[in-house]
This record gives structure tokens, C-alpha cells and sequence, in this order.
């Protein structure tokens, strides 16, 4: 848990401020890992979430948790357009120098996570599966004979070359992403079409050996290390089309005056005061704020609320 005074977590313009109102929305998912290899959790609104193992700072459901130590991470709000919507999130992010790439090895007995976020799953065996993430590690553990079993039979080899059994014990067992902010862990079991917890490994997009995808403005020298989604004004919290919500989408906007790009805000700010983009003079930043103007704009003209928001699910 970070170390600020209490009265720092009121402050919605300080990064505990930003983030413990994140995490106290039922509406806000969260993810951590890397370009290929994620955890990622949500919860409803009527779950019941405990807190996690000595104090840090998160939740925790039966389907899965996270625990958060901000102090260090540096905010950077964005939206990206594409055909028919737009999508919008907040990353927590690092400087490169403090984000290592350890290299990628094989799977490999890591002994025994003395990090659990719930008091029953502290001591239990798990397995590094080898990733080269600067995020963090990627490990698959469990206390049950069968799945120790099965990830022993796959220690010394990669996971890139056994994809179909890691992604098999990847639903057998919990999956904990640890990063120099937190962890999020998965618990075996954890229907990923629901809306909630889950994990993705896909070795093909690992072996482009980016950061983040290339369609997030992060700065040069940053790497996202964690990522939250607030709600999204044209999706309920179980990611349903509605109206646009004029509320919620005020509320990133606030976000994004305060943690964006300052030249893309002070961009979309003249457009929607109702300055002429200028074509000539475009790049491909500025393109993206005008594509961004132009479809949020549609979406908040549909004022009767008989239809609903273009799709935003990408």
C-alpha cells in the first residue's frame, strides 16, 4: 500500500486518488502483463469482495483479485477510434530503466508464492512460465496434485513451443501476472466469457517483442505496466450497448484533461469548440484526436435514447 497520508486518496487528481476511485468502481476492469500475456479482472456491482492478504490496496472475488502499489506509476490517459466507435483506458506506467527484461527461459518450479492475495492460497506451489515481459512474470499455480503434476511435466520447456498445455493449465490453475506495481491472479475455474477475470497467452503476438499495441500514445521511455478501462459511455458494466451516457463520458474526459497527451487534449478541446480541423497541416496524431471528435460526437447527438451507441467492443 502506498505511503501517502490519508487525505491523499481524496485527491482525484493524484495517481492514489485516480486509482483507489478505479478500483472502488464496479464498472472499471483492470489488467496487468504485456503485449501477449495478460491477467485481466472486473467484478459486478452486487459481488461481495474481501480485501487482499495484509492490507494492500485492491479486492478481491472468488473468481479472481488484484492488489495495487501505485506510488510510482505514472498515469497516461488515451482513446483510440476505429470504424463505428472508440475505445478509452488509463495505463499505469513505468519508466524503462525500472522495467528489465529478464530474457525469455523456460518453464521452471519458482517454489512457493508467499505473495497471495487470499491467506489460503500463501505457500502454494507455482511455476514461472518463462516470458520476456519488462512488465513482470507470468506464473501458473495450484494446490491440487493433478495440476502440479502436469505443470512438473512441463518444466524446461517454453511456452511458446507448448502453447496448447500451457493454455490448458491455464484454466486448470490460478494465473498470477506480478509486476514492480502489484499482481492480478485468476483463479482456476474463472468463466472468461463472463465479464470477469481471465487470462491470454498467445505466443505469436509475444514474439513481436513490443510494449504495448502500437495504437496506445504512450510516451517514448514509459512502459504500461498495469491498465484500467473505466466505464465507457455507449457500454453497461457487463459490456452491454446503451445510449450514450453523457455522465460517464464527462467523467474520462476529466481523466484525459488530467492525465492525456496535453497536444492531443488542447486539439480536441479547439474541435469541439468549434475550430476547423486543418487537413493540410495534419499528422497521424492529429488525424486520430479529429477521427475521436467527429464519432463521439455522433454518439452523443443520439440524445432520445431509443438507440444505442456505435459498437464499441474492439
Amino acid at each position: 500500500m502506498c505511503s501517502e497520508p490519508d487525505a491523499e486518496w481524496q485527491r482525484p487528481d493524484s495517481v492514489s486518488g485516480l486509482v483507489a476511485g478505479a478500483l472502488a468502481d464496479p464498472e472499471t476492469t483492470w489488467t496487468m502483463g504485456g503485449f501477449g500475456a495478460l491477467a485481466g479482472v472486473g467484478r459486478r456491482g452486487d459481488q461481495v469482495v474481501a480485501a487482499p492478504a495484509d492490507g494492500r490496496l485492491g479486492w478481491i472475488t472468488p473468481f479472481g483479485g488484484i492488489a495495487l502499489a501505485p506510488a510510482e506509476a505514472i498515469p497516461v490517459a488515451y482513446e483510440t477510434a476505429f470504424t463505428g466507435g472508440w475505445s478509452h483506458a488509463i495505463a499505469l506506467c513505468l519508466p524503462m530503466a525500472l522495467c528489465p527484461r529478464t530474457g525469455a527461459g523456460p518453464i521452471r518450479a519458482a517454489g512457493r508464492d508467499d505473495g497471495a492475495l487470499r491467506p489460503r492460497n500463501l505457500g502454494d506451489k507455482w511455476f514461472d512460465l518463462g516470458l520476456d515481459l519488462p512488465q513482470g512474470r507470468l506464473f501458473l499455480r495450484s494446490a491440487d496434485p493433478d495440476a502440479l503434476a502436469r505443470l512438473a511435466a512441463l518444466a524446461g520447456r517454453t511456452a511458446a513451443h507448448d502453447p496448447e498445455a500451457v493454455s490448458s493449465l491455464m484454466a486448470a490453475a490460478d494465473v498470477i501476472v506480478t509486476t514492480p506495481l502489484g499482481r492480478i491472479e485468476v483463479y482456476a475455474g474463472a468463466d472468461p466469457q463472463s465479464g470477469g477475470p481471465r487470462a491470454f497467452l498467445d505466443p505469436r503476438i509475444l514474439a513481436l517483442g513490443r510494449t504495448h499495441a502500437a495504437t496506445a500514445p504512450i510516451p517514448t521511455g514509459l512502459v504500461p505496466v498495469a491498465q484500467f478501462t473505466p466505464p465507457h459511455p455507449c457500454r453497461d458494466g457487463q459490456g452491454r450497448p446503451r445510449p450514450f451516457d453523457h455522465r460517464t463520458h464527462a467523467a474520462f474526459q476529466a481523466m484525459l484533461t488530467r492525465w492525456g497527451d496535453p497536444e492531443r487534449v488542447r486539439l480536441k478541446a479547439r474541435l469541439v469548440a468549434g475550430e476547423p480541423f486543418a487537413p493540410m497541416t495534419a499528422n497521424r496524431a492529429t488525424r486520430a484526436v479529429s477521427r475521436l471528435f467527429h464519432v463521439q460526437a455522433a454518439a452523443a447527438a443520439n440524445q432520445d435514447g431509443t438507440k444505442s451507441c456505435p459498437d464499441t467492443s474492439r
